[in-house]
């Protein structure tokens, strides 16, 4: 490799036969140097090779004209979502599984779906419902996974509703009060499971998105949305009950109940990672852990809601 040349995260995904998510979370892991030009991300080939050297195992024969034994790079497990149970469970499969590599994208729903829909991802999450069926998951995975054989087995149950100032000042507790004059709102991005919820459910009630002022306003997590709050620059945004017991200053106002489930190829169930995920989704070790992060229901957990084909 020449000294002077640099790779754009995607021509490293293709070098490597990775998917970018990884790239990208290698970098963020510090395990493959790179720097910035403004906004974009490139990778020296110089450290590009000092990775791959230090993914070889073995060492050089000391016979003349053989090269070095390597081993394959470690499989990679891409999980998409945020939600901080993932974490646990990222952790936990590292554990059962030596030598793979958990990686997270922090992705809203339907960027996971479509991640997994173009192989770029092992496992999406979701919470994407349906106002005309009342249903999660299933109707956005027929669409946005036409033709796979997918399977969605279930992680939590958890409360969605609206951050607002400690005591409620404007008395926020309905989805229409988010329209009301005055009411300064902010928004999650497109395709994540809050913002459809929110859309689904200004659709039933007949508000026009341009009512609500901030609709623009756009934050990508539930913690940023809820710091938002807390700090003056909206009066309400929408997230997870989880989320704003983080946050000083705030109280929440349920509003729906949701399923938060896993997303993946059936044809993974019967891999390594597959059998070692429900194995653990249905322990009890990992139920105790999950359940002591508080506000998360587990009836559910580990069960197979649904086969799509």
């Amino acid at each position: 490799m020449s000294n002077n040349i640099s790779y754009t995260p995607n021509e490293v995904a293709e070098i490597l036969k990775i998917s970018k998510f990884t790239v990208y979370e290698l970098i963020k892991r510090g395990e493959l140097s790179a720097y910035h030009v403004g906004r974009k991300v490139r990778v020296e080939a110089p450290d590009l090779e000092a990775f791959k050297q230090k993914t070889k195992g073995g060492a050089t024969l000391p016979h003349e004209g053989l090269s070095a034994a390597t081993v394959p790079l470690a499989e990679q497990i891409i999980v998409c979502g945020q939600d901080a149970v993932l974490d646990v469970l990222v952790r936990r499969l590292e554990k059962e599984l030596p030598g793979t590599n958990c990686l997270r994208a922090y992705v809203g729903s339907t960027d996971g779906l479509l991640a997994l829909y173009y192989g770029k991802a092992s496992v999406a999450t979701a919470h994407l419902w349906d106002s005309d069926t009342n249903e999660y998951n299933l109707p956005y995975i027929r669409r946005l996974l036409p033709g796979q054989k997918i399977v969605t087995i279930n992680l939590v149950f958890r409360m969605q509703g609206c951050y607002v100032a400690a005591g409620n000042p404007l008395g926020i507790n309905k989805w229409a009060d988010l329209a009301r004059p005055g009411i300064r709102f902010v928004n999650r991005e497109p395709g994540s499971g809050t913002r459809v919820l929110l859309d689904e459910q200004l659709r039933k009630l007949g508000i026009d998105h341009t009512e609500i002022s901030g609709y623009s306003h756009i934050e990508t997590t539930h913690l940023a949305i809820a710091s938002c709050v807390a700090r003056g620059n909206a009066d309400v945004g929408l997230g997870t009950e989880t989320v704003a017991r983080q946050v000083d200053g705030l109280d929440f106002i349920p509003l729906q109940k949701e399923r938060y489930d896993l997303v993946m190829r059936k044809e993974d169930l019967e891999k390594p990672f597959g059998k070692a995920l429900l194995t653990l989704l249905r322990s009890t070790s990992f139920r105790n852990e999950v359940s002591g992060m508080g506000r998360y229901d587990l009836s559910q957990m580990g069960k197979l809601i649904a086969e799509v084909y």
